[in-house]
């Protein structure tokens, strides 16, 4: 068919006066958030990517630098998370063992030796997170009445406290001096007690005063802390400085003015130690005579006066399952839980648990199913090193393999959900991904990060990861930048 050349120019006319949109653009509204983002002053200097895919299909949906290694923050639990739900099985506990060595006089209840507390890695030893309302009696005086049911009535050495399941180097080689000292850089210790953490109670007045620390709960025996806080601003910005096993700390920064009582919490210098303390006087107060001081199995390495004993179990005390430990530490992002975990995968491997052999085996795991880990630098297992690199490529395939586990459902109830509880509480209200999208949030200066599942609007479920590094806007500014990303993943 032959057309005039007056034709022709008609159906260029009618052609140019159709507005010009590209198919992508004309599908996602994700293309024009990114866009944006991509143009977004506040990213000039930054790295960020994203990686979505679809969890039943092998191809990716989505993707803008999913093969750049960025910080992930905390969204580094679902790596540690998922691998240990997969090893332990969701209905692992941990075992703390009280024990004896020398001889146990039934008559008299006398034990000529000494009383272990035998540690088995579990992070939840009286833990806050695990208290029951209205309980008021901790495990220690629990395991006291225990013994005294028993008939004990003397112990002639001491309370020694074993932590050796894990190596002594209770926090990862890459955290940093500013955070160790503080209650989210407890690291794991083979007898955790109360969290790992203490608390410092101020009393502050007028701006520019100095604030005064009232008491500290509960009390550190032996621990001394040098107060240079001031009170300003409208949040906490004290900071807590201390390394493991050492008693000497000090705390400097700024903290509301006109407040009573106010909190800051920091880290226990040695939780085993303490947790011997702790039982010591529980045991004094059911009657239970201890002749010597408490102690601890590394102390007394220490000193070269220690040999191993042949103990005997008088109680085993077993922890919640960890499907449960799992839900809070992905709900409420706690570091503890994360590192015992990791050092327990690599106890139960190798007979003693250590950060170095934990990330081999966790990273092993990925690669075994197929993850692509080339991109992972892992130095940790709760992201809280800064050293800790992963792509958003290598997240969403974790998501996705986790899919398929039998452990998927306790995978997927332990993330926050949106619009609805832990740190997504407050995100994508009033949108399709309010009480649909799931993840695991990070967020550490200048690294903000979520990786999780959303049902799109077909009901598929979608695997995502982004990541954003090094931006130039206030850490609430990129949450809301971040969250327009989330909300048109999920629509």
């Amino acid at each position: 068919m032959i057309y005039s050349l007056r034709t022709i120019h008609f159906f260029l006319l009618i052609i140019s006066s159709v507005p010009l949109f590209s198919l992508a653009q004309i599908n996602s509204k994700l293309d024009i958030e990114v866009e944006k983002l991509k143009n977004d002053d506040a990213m000039k200097h930054a790295q960020w990517s994203i990686c979505v895919m679809p969890a039943n299909k092998d191809t990716v949906l989505y993707e803008y630098n999913s093969s750049v290694s960025l910080i992930p923050a905390s969204t580094m639990k679902i790596a540690t998370t998922g691998a240990a739900l997969s090893l332990l099985g969701k209905d692992f506990m941990f075992e703390t063992k009280l024990e004896y060595d020398g001889k146990y006089d039934s008559l008299s209840g006398v034990i000529n030796g000494n009383l272990y507390i035998t540690g088995g890695g579990d992070p939840t030893l009286e833990s806050e997170y695990f208290k029951k309302k209205g309980d008021t009696i901790s495990i220690v005086v629990r395991w006291a009445r225990i013994l005294h049911a028993k008939g004990i009535t003397k112990i002639t050495g001491a309370v020694i406290a074993d932590a050796s399941i894990f190596d002594d180097n209770i926090t990862p080689d890459e955290w940093i001096w500013g955070d160790m000292g503080n209650y989210y850089g407890a690291g794991a210790c083979g007898l955790s007690y109360k969290d790992n953490k203490y608390s410092l109670l101020f009393t502050s007045g007028k701006t520019g005063t100095k604030a005064a620390i009232v008491k500290t709960l509960p009390t550190i025996y032996g621990m001394h802390v040098t107060n240079n806080v001031i009170a300003g601003g409208t949040e906490d910005d004290a900071y807590i400085y201390g390394a493991p096993y050492d008693n000497y700390r000090f705390v400097r920064g700024t903290i509301p003015p006109d407040r009573n009582e106010y909190k800051v919490e920091g880290s226990i210098p040695d939780p085993a130690l303490f947790c011997a303390e702790k039982l010591t006087r529980a045991l004094k107060s059911e009657k239970i005579e201890v002749v010597e001081k408490p102690t601890t199995v590394r102390s007394l390495k220490l000193k070269k006066s220690y040999s191993v004993p042949n103990k005997h179990i008088l109680h085993i005390h077993f922890s919640p399952s960890l499907d449960s430990i799992i839900h809070l530490t992905n709900l409420k992002s706690i570091n503890l839980f994360a590192e015992s975990m990791l050092k327990y995968i690599s106890y139960n491997k190798s007979g003693l648990g250590t950060e170095v052999d934990g990330i081999s085996i966790i990273k092993d795991f990925w690669k075994k199913q197929g993850v692509d880990v080339s991109g992972l630098f892992m130095n940790d297992g709760c992201g809280l090193a800064r050293a800790n690199v992963i792509t958003t490529k290598t997240q969403t395939e974790m998501l996705k393999i986790m899919t398929k586990d039998k452990n998927y459902n306790t995978f997927y109830n332990s993330l926050p959900i949106a619009g609805m509880s832990g740190s997504l509480g407050g995100l994508c209200t009033g949108t399709f991904a309010e009480n649909n999208l799931r993840a695991k949030s990070g967020y550490m200066t200048r690294a903000r990060g979520y990786a999780g599942y959303v049902k799109n609007k077909k009901g598929e479920l979608l695997c995502f990861s982004l990541l954003a590094n090094n931006y130039d806007c206030t850490p609430t500014e990129m949450k809301k930048k971040l969250e327009k990303l989330l909300i048109a993943i999920a629509e």
